[in-house]
């Protein structure tokens, strides 16, 4: 089986690369943006392109049977462009449905898209988490561009017959982890009192290893074909619990002020920053029971040795 992985080089890409190499039945092709990347396994060649409304991947996709597309232009903070929507429509929307159309004219069988949990919104009643059936109501420019992708895709799979599989997931987390987690992480490694021992949110989180697994799961499953599915660890946390937690797996003791969550939201709301007091105080909780329904799938990693992985890789690319 021929397997296409965009996004190579990126945090779920190089996972990816090197889950999918120790499957003797997959030949697996990449593409990259630039020549300079750093593969973190061998494949059988590498497309060097950008995520473009007009690139032409002819070359790449002939006798592939399956797109793995993990590329995309991703949520940043304080975006700087002009219109920050037109550039992740550009990219996300625009830029992946060129890729999936010329993959169906082709003859590749599957395009596995990794989507966002921000496709559903950006927060839930605690207790209430998300499902795959609840209307999309994405809030920002990224959410907003990986829906219109997600129906898009949907609407080519029911115009070609190309077998659509959309994965959702929450933060992931993982060796090799950037914004929020890694700063999460360097507070706790320097011993830096935070504000955050008294908020009772519950938030659903995904390490790599899990959401790869899924990945690897939906390559050839026949009840994938055309669904969308949740991912997460399945074991949901409190910002508070999850600090514990990281400073656990970094051997660090954690130093949390009891500050009440409404006002650290009211602070922060103040200041300009509503999100990051949605992001520490609110839920955001995920339902994977479908892919553990339809695909027999559950997490293979838990969310402490999730935690230690990433504590581990933190500290090894610290000491090099």
């Amino acid at each position: 089986m021929n397997v296409f992985v965009t996004g190579a080089t990126g945090f779920v890409g190089s996972a990816l690369l090197t889950q999918l190499a120790g499957v003797p039945e997959l030949q697996v092709y990449a593409q990259v943006r630039s020549s300079n990347g750093h593969l973190s396994a061998p494949v059988k060649s590498v497309f060097v392109a950008e995520l473009n409304p007009d690139t032409d991947w002819t070359v790449a996709l002939k006798n592939m049977d399956c797109v793995v597309h993990t590329a995309a232009r991703v949520h940043v903070m304080d975006d700087t462009s002009q219109d920050p929507l037109a550039e992740f429509r550009k990219t996300n929307c625009a830029g992946t449905l060129n890729l999936a159309r010329q993959a169906a004219e082709v003859g590749v069988k599957r395009f596995i898209f990794i989507s966002s949990i921000k496709v559903n919104g950006e927060g839930t009643v605690t207790g209430s988490p998300y499902t795959e059936d609840i209307e999309p109501a994405p809030v920002d420019p990224y959410g907003v561009s990986k829906r219109e992708a997600e129906d898009g895709l949907r609407a080519l799979a029911t115009e070609t017959g190309l077998e659509v599989v959309i994965i959702r997931p929450p933060l992931v987390y993982g060796a090799g982890v950037k914004g929020n987690f890694l700063s999460l992480l360097r507070w706790i490694n320097r011993g830096i009192p935070l504000p955050l021992g008294s908020i009772h949110n519950k938030r659903s989180f995904v390490a790599l290893d899990n959401l790869v697994d899924l990945v690897v799961v939906c390559l050839q499953h026949p009840q994938a074909a055309n669904q969308t599915f949740l991912v997460a660890d399945g074991e949901d946390m409190s910002t508070t619990e999850l600090l514990r937690s990281l400073a656990n797996a970094l051997g660090k003791p954690v130093f949390l002020l009891p500050v009440p969550a409404i006002l650290l939201k009211t602070l922060l709301t103040v200041l300009g920053r509503a999100d990051i007091g949605q992001r520490l105080c609110g839920s955001l909780q995920l339902d994977i029971g479908k892919a553990k329904c339809l695909l027999g799938w559950a997490p293979p990693v838990s969310a402490g040795e999730g935690l230690h992985r990433l504590a581990k890789g933190y500290l090894d690319e610290k000491n090099i």
